[in-house]
C-alpha cells in the first residue's frame, strides 16, 4: 500500500553519498521545462536525488503529484556490495525529500510505494491510475527480464503525449565470466521500443538514458 512521505526532522543539506544522477541532470535540464510534467513517477529512488530534482525545478510553478517507488533492499549490483547499508540510503531517501518540499512553493503531494515495482504499479493501474502519469523514470532493477516488466507496466500508467525516461541504457555489470545479457537493461528496452514502436516516439538524447514519448495508446 502507498504510504505517506515520512516527517522527518531535517537539516539544511542534502545528503548525498554519490553523483549518478548528475551525469544525466544537464539533459533533464533541457527536458524537463519542455515537458512541464505535474504527475510523475519513478521506479527506483535510492537517495532521493532526481526525486529532489523534479520537486525543486517544478514546485516553484505549479503543484505536483510525485510517486516514488523503490523496495529500498538494493539490486543484485548491491547486494554484493557490503559497504552498502540500504537501511540509511532510505533514511537519506527521506531526509532529502523532506528537505526539498519544506523548501517548495506549492504544494507537493509526495506519495511513498515501498516494495516491488511490478507490484507498486499494477496497483495503481488497479486504483485507475491508467495514463495518469506525465513522466515516468525507470531506474530500478537492472535485470532485463525486471526493465521489461517495468517498461510495460509504465506504457499503461503513460498518459498520451507523456515521456519515460529510461536510465542506464548502456549499463552492463562487469561479471567474472563477462557481461551477462540478462543482467543489464539495453535488451529489455529495445525490446519494449520495437514491440511499441508504432505507439512511441524515440526524443534526441546522448545514449546514457533513452527517452521515449508516447503517440498513441
Amino acid at each position: 500500500m502507498p504510504i505517506p512521505a515520512e516527517s522527518t526532522p531535517i537539516t539544511e543539506a542534502f545528503q548525498f553519498t554519490n553523483d549518478w544522477f548528475g551525469v544525466v541532470k544537464g539533459v533533464w535540464e533541457e527536458l524537463v521545462p519542455q515537458i512541464q510534467p505535474q504527475r510523475m513517477l519513478e521506479i527506483g529512488s535510492y537517495e532521493g536525488a532526481s526525486a529532489c530534482y523534479l520537486i525543486d525545478k517544478l514546485s516553484h510553478q505549479f503543484p505536483i503529484e510525485l510517486h516514488c517507488l523503490d523496495t529500498w533492499e538494493g539490486g543484485l549490483e548491491h547486494q554484493q556490495d557490503g559497504g552498502i547499508s540500504m537501511t540509511q540510503v532510505e533514511a537519506r531517501f527521506h531526509h532529502n525529500t523532506a528537505l526539498s518540499i519544506r523548501r517548495s512553493a506549492h504544494p507537493v503531494n509526495l506519495v511513498v510505494h515501498k516494495g516491488p515495482s511490478d507490484l507498486g504499479m499494477a496497483r495503481l493501474l488497479a486504483q485507475g491510475a491508467s495514463g495518469h502519469f506525465d513522466f515516468i523514470y525507470i531506474d530500478g532493477s537492472h535485470q532485463a527480464p525486471d526493465v521489461l516488466a517495468d517498461a510495460v507496466l509504465a506504457f499503461r500508467l503513460l498518459r498520451k503525449g507523456g515521456v519515460i525516461a529510461f536510465d542506464d541504457y548502456l549499463w552492463a555489470e562487469e561479471l567474472a565470466g563477462g557481461k551477462d545479457p540478462l543482467r543489464c537493461p539495453k535488451p529489455a528496452i529495445d525490446a519494449f521500443v520495437n514491440c511499441y514502436f508504432r505507439k512511441l516516439q524515440i526524443l534526441r538524447a546522448p545514449l546514457y538514458q533513452l527517452y521515449v514519448q508516447k503517440t498513441s495508446d
